[in-house]
């Protein structure tokens, strides 16, 4: 199976929309090269722009560093499409992405269509298209609707369907705020909704970071992902998908082959690392920098000093 004229379409631009797209959280300059498994190595890590994708490029970054690697920090890159495109045209060597991501958005397949064991086919059919997936972290950031928890419990709607109900009984409160990514998404909005047999009445289309704190004002309810802090400081509730329409988005470490087979301490010293980050310690992590206003420089670093990661 192969997927590269999926990304035919970015534009030659992509050089410079990286360059610019990771705002005062990234860092062009390159760091490490000392000693260690990958000395003589240079590595470039990327990202996608949100908080989960970024931290777990700093962290990344601070452990190929510790391995004695030069490492040159391209996180924030704006868009899945795009930093996939990066990882292929050799422009990044490494980064993180979800298994749901990886069977709908870049092999293209249905989100209704799933394999018994949805990390080991993307890991088998993204092999054909020289990217490596090692072992999938024991967190999960999958898609969900969240609203007020108020708005829950006074219109006891704590299902899915429970919002559809609840729309077609007062269509004027119908207004979804969700960022464009999810719109465009057949694991995103056109498939929910399908999936469910309805339509919002409205959507605003907002940046991910300003629909928590909109829910409850210019919308009933907004797209969230579980491992996001500011659900909780928000106090918004996920919906629970009755119709289990969400795909499992487990977080993974993903290299072309080639830079695997050339650098294979990669894996051992990614392993660790990965299965440390749990659900509540990605969760906490999230928090700290979108709800405490921490650098996720500072908070990737804290942690990985404090589990030990670094020495």
């Amino acid at each position: 199976m192969t997927t590269r004229a999926t990304w035919a379409a970015i534009t030659v631009g992509l050089s410079l929309a990286m360059a610019g797209c990771g705002g005062d959280s990234t860092s062009d300059s390159a760091a490490g090269g000392g000693d260690g498994e990958l000395a003589g190595a240079t590595l470039t890590v990327g990202s996608k722009e949100f908080t989960e994708s970024i931290l777990l490029g700093k962290i990344t970054a601070l452990a190929l560093e510790n391995a004695g690697a030069e490492v040159e920090d391209s996180t924030g890159i704006s868009g899945s499409a795009t930093v996939r495109a990066a990882l292929e045209s050799k422009e990044i060597d490494i980064y993180w992405d979800y298994t749901g991501t990886g069977w709908v958005n870049i092999l293209g397949n249905s989100p209704t269509d799933l394999p018994d064991d949805l990390y080991e086919a993307v890991k088998t059919a993204d092999a054909e298209n020289g990217i490596a997936w090692l072992e999938p972290a024991p967190f999960e950031n999958a898609y969900a609707i969240a609203t007020t928890s108020d708005f829950a419990k006074d219109n006891d709607v704590t299902t899915l369907s429970d919002a559809v109900q609840y729309i077609e009984d007062n269509p004027d409160d119908g207004v979804i705020c969700a960022a464009s990514e999810f719109l465009n998404r057949d694991d995103g909005l056109p498939g929910l909704e399908k999936a469910y047999g309805t339509k919002f009445t409205e959507v605003n289309e907002l940046d991910f970071n300003l629909i928590f704190t909109q829910v409850g004002e210019s919308c009933a309810f907004g797209e969230v992902t579980t491992t996001e802090g500011r659900v909780l400081s928000q106090d918004l509730q996920i919906l629970e998908d009755d119709k289990d329409f969400f795909l499992e988005y487990l977080g993974v470490v993903t290299l072309r082959q080639e830079t695997l087979d050339e650098h294979p301490e990669i894996e051992e010293i990614m392993a660790p690392i990965s299965e440390a980050l749990t659900n509540d310690t990605i969760t906490e992590l999230n928090s700290k920098v979108d709800v405490e206003g921490q650098q996720p420089d500072d908070v990737a670093q804290e942690w990985m000093e404090s589990e030990g990661f670094l020495g």
